[in-house]
């Protein structure tokens, strides 16, 4: 769903441009509450896994493939402010490295991409945790209809924002229909991706789980007639330490866009399908960093197309997560610069 220039009149890129802007500073005032000593050193491994899984087209329908557009993955492990930067970071990386996504159009692949699914999904998933049984299995169903419903949602945004600034005559209805109903389709796939992803670090390290905090029941002991809770005993220094997590992610993250992205589905994926088929593509405007060395996911004068592409994503996931780390790390110094005790003069 990465909208090219073109696509969008520039007085709407420019409005979304600013919608993405205030977001993205909401989201790092918000982020400071979240980011703490367990989601700060993941936060930039999970913006460079959503961008190795990005990569990973797979085909939802005859002719048509789909990705992951990672918001609902982002806010569920690390928070929706911390997620909504996750993917940002994501879609500066490759609108800047790989021409993938338009420079003008950034403001309304952040509005669509970031700010949409992320807030979509997490208040799907927030209602639904708040009702269902506290177990595992709940949290897994509540990560899946949450992606399910963030990607169609998504792509009712990038409908509305086409209807008042498309630069095509086209049936708004029309465009409705395709996106929506092929965007449904890619939500499964969606929410496949985050239903596993997701739980599989909650069957290891629960902890590191935002969305999982609180859901966990706690021991009670009847003392003098009453029902009070068990202490929490302090969790063991293995426990705590986030190494072996933050290198199984990024190694599964080099593996998936270094070697496995190659098998990816070569089909044009949701929104570019939509476009061709509709004609809303036809002020498709060549991409600013179209000659970049790594434009379109391979390496410039490297002949060898799976080399060429595995290059480009070991490239893109090394980048993503310096970039994410640093800002995360930007962030979490002045959560604690805030909280630090100032002295006063008396």
């Amino acid at each position: 769903m990465h909208v090219p220039d073109g696509f969008i009149d520039a007085p709407i890129s420019a409005a979304t441009g600013v919608v993405a802007a205030a977001a993205v500073a909401v989201s790092l005032r918000g982020a400071r509450r979240e980011l703490d000593e367990r989601t700060a050193p993941l936060a930039g491994l999970v913006a460079a896994f959503i961008f190795a899984v990005q990569m990973l087209n797979f085909p939802v329908a005859a002719g048509t493939s789909g990705h992951l557009l990672g918001g609902a993955l982002a806010a569920i492990l690390v928070g929706p402010y911390t997620g909504v930067l996750c993917v940002s970071v994501v879609l500066l990386m490759q609108g800047i490295l790989f021409a993938d996504g338009g420079l003008t159009a950034l403001g309304v692949n952040i509005t669509d991409m970031a700010v949409v699914t992320t807030v979509v999904a997490y208040a799907v998933f927030r209602g639904l945790v708040k009702v269902l049984p506290r177990k595992r299995g709940s949290l897994t169903a509540a990560c899946f209809v949450a992606a399910v419903v963030s990607v169609p949602a998504a792509a009712v945004a990038f409908t509305l924002i086409y209807a008042v600034g498309g630069t095509t005559d086209v049936s708004i209805g029309k465009v409705a229909t395709a996106m929506i109903g092929v965007h449904v389709l890619i939500g499964i796939g969606e929410a496949v991706i985050t239903a596993l992803t997701v739980g599989a670090v909650v069957a290891v390290r629960p902890d590191l789980v935002y969305g999982a905090r609180g859901l966990q029941q706690k021991l009670k002991l009847r003392v003098g007639g009453q029902l009070v809770d068990v202490p929490a005993e302090p969790a063991p220094a293995a426990a705590r330490s986030h190494r072996k997590v933050w290198i199984t992610g990024l190694v599964t993250s080099l593996v998936l866009a270094g070697f496995v992205s190659f098998y990816a589905s070569a089909d044009p994926d949701g929104l570019e399908k939509v476009a061709a088929d509709k004609g809303i593509d036809a002020k498709t405007e060549k991409h600013a960093t179209a000659d970049s060395p790594l434009a379109d996911y391979g390496v410039k004068d490297v002949e060898d197309a799976r080399l060429s592409g595995g290059l480009a994503g070991v490239i893109g996931v090394g980048a993503t997560v310096v970039a994410g780390s640093t800002v995360f790390w930007v962030v979490r110094r002045r959560r604690t610069a805030d909280t630090s005790p100032v002295g006063t003069g008396v």
